[in-house]
């Protein structure tokens, strides 16, 4: 028997689950061992070409605990919640197509199936390629502007890498060039008490981890967030 947790009635729960955890795909990112169990990622192409590709996280094990929890919960639950708070805020996010967690014969198992994000690059791949001044500053100030919503709702990423901040700058028929920012892998994200704890946190690992991003853009940025910051 499975106990399952989510977002559909408990008469489609089962079915739907089971009909998720059969589809596979390329591994995008491999399963990793850790948390008491593994956890990887695989993109789902779908039949008709005309509908966006999905990427299927899946976890066996893979658990957090807290006081709410001691037992243990799969980390989807966490990123679930944060992704429905994260949109709330005004920050996009991956659209969210299913998700949910059951207990199995004794192991939990957890999906989320997200959307495919048309256009955008991580941040990493945005530094691999030179870009012109214009649409640096265009994006520089749009990441402010979103890691600066997420902290002022204090939320904290928790896993504020480049890989993990998604870039699409756009121009249509002569307009200046506008930028849009999208978070993803959100299983380590939390609500903080304060906005200053989070933005601390954040901050710091995006600067270890801001990948091929020059001292110049990274200052830009620091001074943009920290105008928006001010109380």
């Amino acid at each position: 028997m499975a106990t399952l947790i989510g977002y559909h009635s408990a008469v489609q729960a089962s079915s739907t689950f089971d009909r998720w955890w059969q589809c596979n795909g390329a591994w995008v990112e491999p399963l990793n061992q850790r948390r008491d169990g593994e956890s990887g990622v695989q993109l789902l192409h779908p039949r008709n070409p005309s509908y966006p590709a999905l990427y299927s996280k899946r976890q066996t094990g893979h658990l957090y605990r807290c006081l709410r929890h001691p037992l243990g919960r799969p980390t989807i639950m966490r990123e679930l919640e944060a992704y429905r708070a994260f949109a709330r805020l005004g920050i996009s996010v991956p659209k969210i197509v299913y998700g949910a967690a059951r207990k199995h014969e004794g192991d939990w198992q957890a999906l989320l199936i997200t959307q495919a994000l048309p256009g955008f690059i991580s941040l990493e791949q945005w530094y691999a390629v030179e870009r012109s001044a214009e649409h640096v500053t265009v994006m520089l100030t749009a990441l402010a502007n979103t890691l600066a919503r997420l902290h002022h709702g204090r939320w904290q990423h928790g896993c504020c890498y480049a890989k993990h901040i998604f870039v699409k700058v756009s121009s249509n028929d002569g307009a200046p060039p506008a930028a849009e920012i999208a978070l993803l892998d959100l299983e380590k994200s939390r609500r903080r008490w304060r906005a200053g704890n989070a933005s601390r946190h954040d901050m710091r690992q995006l600067r270890r981890h801001s990948g091929a991003m020059p001292d110049g853009d990274w200052s830009l940025l620091m001074e943009t967030y920290a105008a928006l910051m001010r109380p």
